[in-house]
């Protein structure tokens, strides 16, 4: 096997990876993941024991036992960009040898659960209630930069979306986890998520700068191909579901639905909607 050059592996001196700044032994094999830093310790908090507490720039991680089950959870900050590099670090801290520098015979396959919030594309999917991303679809640019393959419906639903917003590009579509999806989201409202590479214009909101398109909003919600139509959407699911096809990790998003922009509304208990959402997850995982 090839060695994979300083330049391409970066490591810290210590000989931790270079952004999340963990060695090997200080992750589990289930893995939660969260996007603000402040809600690591919002899931720790209901840790038995925690073994260990990481920092470095917006990944927090903090390893412990949770009845029994040892469990890493780690905030990654907004955006696909950062979910590229903690899904490349996170499979690098199991599946390459540090000292070597080549990729492991045997390889690890991570279980990754993302515990978010989310906005509703549709009147029926209620405030506060519990959605899981069967399947996202990514707005941003990450996977033209990898091989990544997709099934002929993923590419339909890619092609007329494309055509749909007008795209120079033609976006991505993934599905999540379904062995996941049977241990910890049952219950949960199935949905398909779209995946946006910003906060503001992306998501079809304007304050000062202004729209290309005065009708995005209602495009999203409008988009239907069979019976394929969007319930919310965000700024990682589909960056996930990509990067773990492509590592052959399990990984699943669940979304804490805090607001309906179809309604224009936001719910009041949004903190009480992420937690019960992070105590239903502990619970199942």
């Amino acid at each position: 096997m090839a060695i994979i050059p300083e330049s391409e592996l970066i490591l810290n001196p210590n000989g931790s990876i270079y952004h999340l700044n963990l060695l090997p032994e200080h992750i589990s094999d289930t893995i939660i993941t969260v996007g603000d830093p402040d809600r690591v310790a919002r899931v720790s908090q209901y840790f038995d024991e925690i073994e260990i507490k990481v920092a470095k720039r917006e990944f927090i991680t903090h390893t412990g036992y949770y009845k029994g089950k040892r469990l890493t959870v780690i905030s990654t900050g907004m955006g696909t960009d950062n979910i590229d590099i903690l899904m490349n670090e996170l499979d690098a801290l199991v599946n390459i040898d540090f000292v070597s520098r080549e990729p492991n015979g045997e390889k690890i396959k991570l279980s990754i659960v993302r515990v978010g919030t989310s906005g509703s594309l549709q009147e029926t999917v209620p405030l506060g209630s519990h959605l899981v991303s069967r399947c996202a679809v990514g707005l941003d640019s990450l996977m033209e930069f990898y091989p990544l393959e997709q099934t002929d419906e993923e590419q339909s639903i890619t092609g007329a979306l494309q055509q749909e917003l007008g795209l120079s590009f033609r976006p991505y579509c993934v599905n999540g986890s379904q062995r996941l999806a049977k241990k910890v989201a049952y219950d949960m409202i199935p949905g398909n998520t779209l995946t946006c590479p910003g906060f503001y214009a992306p998501q079809g909101r304007v304050l000062r700068a202004g729209l290309r398109n005065s009708d995005l909003l209602q495009t999203y919600h409008d988009f239907r191909l069979n019976d394929f139509r969007f319930t919310n959407f965000e700024m990682e699911t589909a960056g996930y579901y990509g990067m773990g096809r492509l590592l052959g990790h399990e990984v699943l998003s669940l979304n804490a639905m805090v607001a309906n922009r179809i309604t224009q509304t936001f719910a009041e208990n949004a903190d009480d909607v992420v937690d019960d959402l992070i105590v239903k997850v502990l619970e199942r995982i």
